[in-house]
């Protein structure tokens, strides 16, 4: 997980347990997300089948023979190029939604989506949610 949990000095106990709850949130959060969006990330996907590779329980984690492809080649099997967590949510982060007014007019206004490129596209139908304006 990329959040950390780290010295934050604050001197109160209520902050000290605010931080750690928002941190807490956040870990809530980013997990579903994570396991929404596997087939982008470099995230194992097929934990199942590696886990029958592993020979014992004390022996270091296999990854699946999927998630060895992902790596190697940086790209899906649907082509798209693989991300980590973060760099996946800094591309995600360019979309947005612009309401535009006129100043003449009490109804001059209208709404305006960026055009996401095919894998935010892709990231979002992983979601199941529609980039329609």
């Amino acid at each position: 997980m990329d959040i950390k949990v780290r010295p934050i000095y604050h001197y109160r106990e209520d902050r000290v347990r605010t931080h750690l709850f928002l941190c807490m949130l956040a870990y809530y959060v980013e997990w579903p997300m994570r396991k929404e969006l596997a087939p982008i990330l470099f995230e194992d996907e097929d934990k199942e089948i590696a886990e029958t590779a592993r020979q014992s329980i004390v022996r270091e984690a296999q990854r699946s023979p999927k998630a060895k492809r992902k790596e190697a080649t940086k790209r899906t099997e649907e082509g798209y190029p693989v991300h980590s967590f973060q760099t996946l949510l800094n591309d995600l982060s360019t979309i947005t939604k612009n309401q535009v007014k006129y100043p003449k007019g009490p109804k001059a206004e209208f709404h305006l989506l960026t055009e996401p490129t095919p894998l935010q596209r892709y990231a979002f139908e992983l979601f199941g949610v529609s980039l329609s304006a």
